[in-house]
Parts: structure tokens; sequence; C-alpha cells
């Protein structure tokens, strides 16, 4: 991962998606260039996972619709 990308991860701020289990959270982040950093509450020493911005908007859109939905 470059150098610039990894300082701005450093000091990116991280927005948690709520979770009633006390845990088993995601985080995004929302970065320069229009990319998404997504990494794991309780693994923030992994590296994240960063996605253009077009993956994000269908991936949330597709979180939406259900489409990842195991039930249906």
């Amino acid at each position: 991962m470059e150098l610039e990308l990894k300082q701005e991860l450093a000091n990116a701020a991280w927005i948690t998606a709520s979770s009633d289990n006390g845990g088993n959270c995601l985080e995004v982040a929302f970065l320069s260039g229009g990319r998404v950093g997504i990494r794991d509450t309780e693994r923030p020493d992994l590296e994240p996972w960063v996605v253009r911005g077009p993956v994000w908007d269908t991936f949330s859109e597709g979180i939406k619709r259900g489409v990842f939905d195991p039930s249906a």
C-alpha cells in the first residue's frame, strides 16, 4: 500500500455502524479520490480494504435492496 494512502488511513475519520451485539461492526472512512476504506472494528490493526467510490455505491445499494440477505 502506498505511503500516502497509509497516512490518510491512519488519520481518517472512521464511521462505525452501530450494533446491538456489542461488536461485529464495520467502519468506513471516506477518502480522497472518492475511495472508501472498510475495516472490522474488532481488528483495526489489520490493513483495511480500500475500494473505489463506484464500487462502494454499488455495494451499499445492494445492501439496501437486500441482495446480501442470506434468507432471501
